[in-house]
């Protein structure tokens, strides 16, 4: 079986390619990263197609918000349909092409013209679905948003109609693809790996504080507003909170106008995923709020370094843990429900402590990227024999 990727940067994608390389399934992988930034990838320089002309200046151009929205949506359409295009002319022969959602159009009819199987790999829920859940927080917070490019929209869900087969990462996401019309035999659930030779513990939290953890990006997927209700609702004497990922000023300033951003939060920005680790195995809890979000990767990652985890039903968390023993799963929207579970571990070191070890045996249990790569291999080979 001889396998196609693409993807616009790495995302999970390079895990994926991995994997196929070491079953010599691997034929191609098309990104938009360039070369030199792909030297520790731990693939062979000739299985790697780098088309970086759009994709590498956008990411070099750290304050591209400042050119304004209309360029720089104008800038991430480039981005996707210019690789799509690209792929298409340039396709090798092979068995299954798999592209990711957004930047897979051309190249799948490509693909299925000569006889290959497509799959759309979309890593979070259905594009309808998500906007729907941004325009209500942004009404509910005052964050501006103008939803998701209508172009990209359209793009994606012809993405969806003319697949053989769509993967997502998340029961969550599955359930989004239903609830937009999908036909549930399309859909194949497909959770990420994690690195556990990266991802270990390193430490131990400080006895006698309650340090809390947040580690992603500040925009309305997250959820933050709802992390940031709880956390004034803990009652304990050395309490914190820490972020770790990019500021959003406009969103930081929404937040201290609805009275919400503590004094004492900590704004680390960007952590590179080597220093992660060290901040995760030193919380007591890691918390990931998230109104919309295919699959958490930072769950299994903080519970690989024994952080106890708290993520909403929107995250993967439902996939990954059992509610309670590794970690909680509380409702989207539900700062109380987030609260509660925070204080119970706040107020119990034992409890939070065997939450921790329990935490280790899951996600050793659950394997790596390796016991990803092999699902993916199983849904691929599935499909040649439909």
């Amino acid at each position: 079986m001889k396998v196609v990727l693409s993807a616009p940067g790495r995302f999970h994608t390079f895990d994926l390619a991995r994997e196929l390389h070491a079953h010599r399934c691997l034929e191609a992988l098309f990104t938009g990263y360039p070369r030199f930034k792909l030297g520790r990838e731990g693939l062979p320089p000739d299985k790697v197609r780098s088309w970086p002309w759009v994709q590498a200046s956008y990411m070099a151009m750290p304050k591209r918000h400042l050119l304004g929205k209309r360029l720089v949506r104008e800038w991430e359409w480039l981005s996707k349909t210019s690789l799509d295009a690209h792929v298409a002319r340039h396709l090798p022969a092979c068995d299954v092409f798999v592209g990711l959602s957004g930047s897979g159009l051309r190249s799948g009819q490509a693909a299925q013209a000569r006889g290959a199987r497509y799959v759309c790999d979309r890593g979070s829920s259905h594009i309808r679905v998500q906007d729907t859940l941004l325009r209500e927080e942004s009404d509910r917070w005052g964050v501006p948003f103008d939803g998701i490019d209508p172009r990209v929209i359209a793009r994606e869900e012809a993405e969806y109609e003319m697949a053989d087969c769509i993967t997502v990462p998340s029961s969550f996401s599955v359930m989004s693809f239903i609830q937009a019309g999908v036909p549930a035999h399309k859909l194949r659930m497909l959770p990420y790996g994690v690195n556990l030779q990266m991802f270990k513990p390193t430490g131990q939290p400080v006895p006698g504080q309650f340090d809390v953890l947040y580690v992603g990006g500040m925009n309305l997927n997250k959820g933050l507003p709802y992390l940031l209700q709880a956390y004034k609702m803990i009652r304990h004497p050395r309490k914190s909170l820490t972020f770790a990922g990019a500021p959003s000023p406009v969103f930081i300033e929404r937040m201290k106008a609805h009275g919400l951003w503590p004094d004492e939060l900590r704004l680390l920005g960007h952590v590179p995923q080597a220093e992660l680790k060290s901040l995760m195995s030193q919380s007591h809890a890691m918390v990931l709020p998230s109104v919309q979000d295919g699959f958490g990767m930072v769950l299994s990652q903080a519970m690989a370094c024994g952080c106890v985890v708290i993520g909403t039903d929107h995250t993967g968390a439902r996939d990954l843990l059992t509610d309670g023993r590794e970690g909680f799963i509380v409702p989207t929207r539900q700062s109380e429900a987030l609260a509660a579970r925070l204080q119970s571990l706040a107020d119990n070191p034992a409890k939070r402590a065997e939450m921790s070890r329990q935490a280790l045996l899951k996600v050793k249990d659950a394997g790596g990227w390796r016991d990803y790569g092999t699902s993916a291999r199983s849904i691929y080979q599935a499909l040649g024999r439909a």
